[in-house]
């Protein structure tokens, strides 16, 4: 993957945690010389992109390494975080869920996962089933990166 991939920081605020976060996730080269970089990863905590966006960063002397700086270009997905509140409850039951509809999951422990939603599927579809489960007491979730496709995927309904 190096070859082909750089992995770049990323540092921004996180609503979920109310903190500045540290991320390192995998840009994949569109052209090094500029510094473009389309985002191969699942981003935990809320920065404002998605995966298959295009975005530009640079070689930062004080962290020496690459540092993301801002979106060129957004593609349509969305990032979606969810938090497992009911004890005991298995995530793995809702990212079988969200697999079926298309919808990848990357877990960062036993009560927190991002979720990609690709643009090609139907945000209401996938805002329904969280908020049965929001419902439920079971988990709470949030939007953090919604492209403005799924927004219209919303109206639609």
């Amino acid at each position: 993957m190096a070859e082909t991939h750089k992995k770049i920081l990323f540092r921004y605020y996180s609503d979920l945690l109310e903190d500045t976060v540290v991320e390192t996730m995998w840009g994949e080269i569109i052209d090094l010389e500029k510094g473009y970089f389309k985002l191969d990863n699942i981003p935990f905590f809320g920065p404002l992109i998605a995966t298959d966006d295009i975005f530009y960063a640079e070689f930062d002397e004080k962290e020496q390494t690459l540092v993301y700086r801002e979106t060129i270009e957004s593609f349509g997905n969305s990032i979606l975080q969810v938090v497992i509140l009911e004890k005991g409850f298995d995530k793995e039951i809702i990212i079988e869920k969200l697999k079926a509809i298309n919808c990848l999951s990357e877990g960062l422990n036993d009560t927190l996962f991002a979720v990609e939603v690709v643009k090609e599927v139907d945000y209401s579809i996938v805002k329904s089933l969280l908020t049965e489960y929001e419902t439920l007491s079971v988990i709470e979730f949030a939007e953090p990166c919604l492209s403005e496709k799924h927004r219209t995927d919303l109206l639609k309904n």
